[in-house]
């Protein structure tokens, strides 16, 4: 545990003095927030565990509270809110100063250029992520390889989240295909709910596969990111031209002493003092200028190299997605044929209907001629043998008219109107038409 607090402490301040310092920070804090609420935590002192995995694949397991990881990696407090476990964010890749923040499903880490540092978990997946990455970089230990450390930790990240997510698509594939064939040739509710939940874990994974692709989209179109995730070569810079700038030589034209860059300018100098110092401070604004080209010009190349790594996992990712997208299309293709038989199922449904209402029509004409004749009143109708015979002979006729004639598909709209009037309106119809005979008979 000694060794593991010390490696995070810069290296110019002895142990001794960091010992007394923190005892006196954390006697000050103590006396300031008071000993009287045991239940109340300190603010930024809640350590976690975190597994360090080195340049040569060495794993390290540590306690680390988030104001240490804040100050070694530089990182707001903002960027670990992405790595706490009890939140849930989307996928996430920002580039810092010193760090890369990752944040795709299961696996959360921390990539510096000589350390990636990951939460510690019991998931197969930051598991997995912790055993490849030590035996990809102990393998690697003594081979070239053109990737710096950042990019093969990130890289890693990137291929295990993917396999994860294509893995998913495809057992949800082997599961809800079958389904989808059962609830087409039988529809029944057991099936529409096995289907319904089915389709809500898919929309809920494609969200997830949506926002890991649109956050590789964003990096690849935004060179600025791309350049600040290339940690190594911003170290090697800053290590590489600060000493040069300290100790380079400036020369001058004129043969004149050169004049050190930090240094101060007396208020009594001789007359081409001002001189000197414009000339020093346009040498300044000089090295400043090349070295700018000299790392927009490296960062070019890198961006290349970036992107071509982004672009790879960014082509498998979007091929998942179109996964997802066939297999919603499959199921929207399914619920139209659902459709489609329930209207079928429905006009079968209304056809019965109105081969019953036409059945109760033809009994509805029926009962209205025997109603019409059996009034007692008198008509000259009676007077004749064959009346009857005429009369059943046409009621018949006119039923077998309606029913064999307007029952069609042709006139299915009108025979329904027709059957509805009829069987509303024939008695007051058939009354209306005798109303004199009633008249007569009561006379």
């Amino acid at each position: 545990m000694e060794e593991s607090r010390g490696h995070f402490l810069p290296s110019d301040v002895p142990e001794s003095t960091s010992s007394n310092n923190s005892e006196r920070l954390n006697s000050g804090a103590h006396a300031i927030r008071g000993s009287g609420f045991p239940g109340v935590k300190k603010r930024g002192h809640n350590s976690r565990s975190w597994i360090k995995i080195d340049q040569d694949g060495n794993a390290k397991i540590l306690e680390l509270d988030k104001a240490r990881i804040m100050r070694q990696c530089s990182l707001p407090s903002r960027d670990l809110r992405l790595l706490d476990p009890l939140f849930i964010y989307p996928s996430t890749i920002l580039g810092r100063e010193k760090a890369i923040v990752v944040s795709l499903e299961q696996i959360r880490c921390i990539i510096t250029a000589e350390e990636v540092i990951l939460m510690n978990s019991l998931d197969k997946n930051v598991v997995q992520y912790k055993s490849e990455l030590c035996k990809r970089l102990q393998t690697n230990k003594d081979q070239a390889d053109d990737l710096p450390f950042e990019f093969r930790a990130l890289e890693l990240a990137l291929e295990l989240t993917c396999t994860s997510l294509d893995g998913q698509v495809k057992e949800l594939e082997m599961e809800i295909y079958p389904v989808l064939d059962e609830l087409a040739s039988s529809i029944n509710t057991l099936n529409l709910e096995r289907v319904r939940r089915l389709k809500g874990h898919l929309l809920a994974l494609t969200q997830r596969v949506q926002k890991v692709r649109d956050e590789l989209e964003h990096l690849m179109d935004d060179d600025g990111d791309m350049a600040e995730m290339y940690l190594t070569e911003k170290k090697l810079r800053s290590e590489g031209n600060t000493p040069s700038e300290l100790n380079a030589p400036t020369s001058f034209s004129d043969g004149t002493r050169p004049v050190s860059k930090s240094a101060p300018v007396s208020p009594v100098a001789s007359a081409n003092g001002a001189q000197r110092l414009q000339r020093a401070f346009s040498s300044i604004v000089t090295s400043s200028k090349q070295g700018s080209l000299i790392s927009s010009s490296s960062g070019g190349e890198n961006i290349e190299q970036l992107e071509m790594l982004l672009e790879a996992y960014f082509v498998v990712i979007d091929h998942t997605l179109s996964k997802l997208f066939s297999l919603k299309e499959y199921i929207d293709d399914t619920e139209d044929l659902i459709n489609i038989k329930l209207g079928n199922v429905q006009n079968h449904l209304i056809q019965f209907e109105l081969l019953l209402t036409a059945a109760t029509f033809v009994a509805t004409v029926f009962a209205a001629v025997a109603g019409v004749f059996g009034m007692n009143f008198a008509a000259s109708i009676f007077d004749y043998p064959s009346a009857f015979s005429w009369v059943l002979v046409i009621t018949v006729g006119l039923d077998n008219f309606f029913t064999f004639h307007l029952s069609s598909s042709k006139f299915l709209g009108t025979w329904y109107t027709a059957t509805c009037f009829g069987t509303l309106s024939m008695r007051s119809l058939i009354l209306k038409f005798f109303k004199p005979y009633f008249t007569l008979s009561l006379l």
